[in-house]
């Protein structure tokens, strides 16, 4: 099938890259020349596990296409995803001009039938938003011929392990409509997508406007775990109970499951944080509100300060004279995404308070770089504290405590011997709880996790 992906970001270059894996005609549009240039002499401009093996291949073998000509693209495909972005408004809403904009070409250079699906995560109702652009510029034109179907395909792809999810999903949920021209989407849709269905059933088909809703309930309810787990595990660390047993012994209930029960020091990305303030301010339009969801947002940034307070009440106010090995950067392990990262909270409490600090992430360190001169832009005294280094261990020469903030698998299993030898002081603020309270203090290394201070209350 000729398949169009307008935007290369993270969920575009994914979604067009797996799909020419599976035989389709892909053509991606990107309106900025320099990224197309990138993933035209075989770069890639993400972070994603398997991703340019997709697009090298596809690329060589011409499936896989890119461009910065609309009109070429609209020609293209007979299926024209959407999949750029939506950040987040002022006011916390989506904000839609990217996705508009998108329909608005389409409308402008299309001729005959187009199946336009809204890959991007948006709110109920954008569907008709699309559609109602789409048929003003087929209006203007005095287009009769065309016609169209606007579809809701969300994603649920997990940055890190994108084209597994997208290859082998738990789940296609598609809104369409139910009208003859509708019908005649759903067909196609169900075309494209009949590859992953050949082991089970795994496409859920449903109205447009409860695809669209589905999407944020997904991530809002996840980000609901998470913040639920964080406040639990700071009440335990008040009433000296480990909050890994309290985590295996609830996960142990089929009702409950294990997934997205680990205690940290917050969620960040550009999904869960953008999309649950999304959701909020779907509800203010209708004059409800999202109690839990606006709770959900205030814990979690909350978490984000917790790992800086146990650091200050360890080490007092004033940090100056105090240096730092902190271990991860990026929101979440396998991804150079800095959005929303609770490193970027961390570095700011303890840089103000005098602190110097070496860092280190196994991917991330180009983008921390970029977004972290963005952050101090105005503080360069701050950002001169900062020292990059290659190695992990480098970090810890001489540092007063050891600080880890992302469960990159590379930091699971360190030399302890080493490390206690580098550190001044065998001192571990672990934002991620990736080590056994019982070893560290068998090891000798005075250890602060999240929710895991029984040992230091039973002393």
């Amino acid at each position: 099938m000729k398949i169009t992906i307008i935007g290369t970001g993270y969920v575009g270059l994914v979604t067009g890259a797996c799909l020419a894996e599976l035989g389709n005609d892909v053509l991606c549009l990107d309106l900025d020349a320099n990224k197309v240039a990138i993933l035209n002499n075989g770069g890639i401009p993400i972070h994603e596990p398997g991703l340019d093996v997709i697009v090298a291949a596809n690329r060589a073998n011409g499936r896989l296409k890119f461009t910065t000509d609309v009109a070429a693209s609209v020609a293209h495909g007979d299926i024209q995803f959407i999949a750029v972005g939506t950040p987040p408004d002022e006011d916390g809403s989506a904000d839609l001009q990217y996705v508009l904009a998108a329909a608005k070409n389409i409308g402008k250079y299309m001729q005959g039938f187009k199946v336009v699906i809204d890959k991007s995560t948006v709110p109920v109702g954008t569907a008709e938003k699309v559609s109602k652009v789409i048929a003003a510029e087929l209006s203007q034109r005095n287009a009769k011929e065309c016609s169209f179907s606007v579809v809701s395909n969300p994603e649920f792809l997990k940055e890190g392990a994108a084209v597994e999810d997208f290859m082998r999903p738990d789940r296609i949920v598609i809104g369409s409509d139910n009208d003859a021209v509708g019908l005649h989407a759903k067909a196609l849709v169900k075309q494209l997508y009949t590859p992953f269905n050949r082991n089970r059933e795994r496409t859920y088909w449903m109205d447009v406007r409860s695809a669209e809703f589905t999407k944020y309930a997904a991530n809002a309810m996840l980000a609901t775990r998470i913040s639920f787990m964080n406040e639990l595990a700071n009440l335990a660390d008040c009433v000296g109970v480990d909050i890994e047993a309290v985590r295996h012994g609830i996960g142990s209930d089929p009702r409950i499951g294990h997934s997205f029960l680990y205690a940290g020091c917050g969620y960040g990305g550009s999904c869960f944080p953008k999309d649950v303030q999304a959701l909020e301010r779907t509800a203010r339009e209708y004059d409800q509100d999202l109690l839990i969801l606006r709770a959900v947002e205030s814990v979690n940034d909350n978490q984000k300060q917790v790992l800086g307070k146990k650091i200050i009440a360890r080490f007092g106010e004033n940090l100056a004279g105090h240096h730092f090995a902190l271990w991860g950067l990026a929101f979440k392990p396998n991804t150079d995404d800095m959005r929303a990262a609770s490193s970027r909270v961390l570095l700011r409490e303890l840089l103000s308070r005098g602190a110097t600090i070496s860092v280190h992430d196994p991917v991330a360190m180009d983008e921390a770089r970029r977004v972290l001169a963005l952050d101090f832009a105005d503080q360069p005294e701050q950002l001169a504290r900062i020292t990059y280094v290659s190695n992990p261990m480098d970090a810890t020469n001489k540092a007063d405590a050891l600080l880890i903030v992302t469960e990159w698998k590379a930091y699971r299993s360190p030399d302890f011997s080493q490390l206690k030898s580098q550190l001044k002081n065998p001192i571990i603020f672990d934002g991620r709880n990736l080590f056994d309270p019982q070893d560290m203090t068998d090891l000798g290394i005075e250890y602060h996790g999240i929710g895991r201070s029984v040992l230091t209350q039973a002393k």
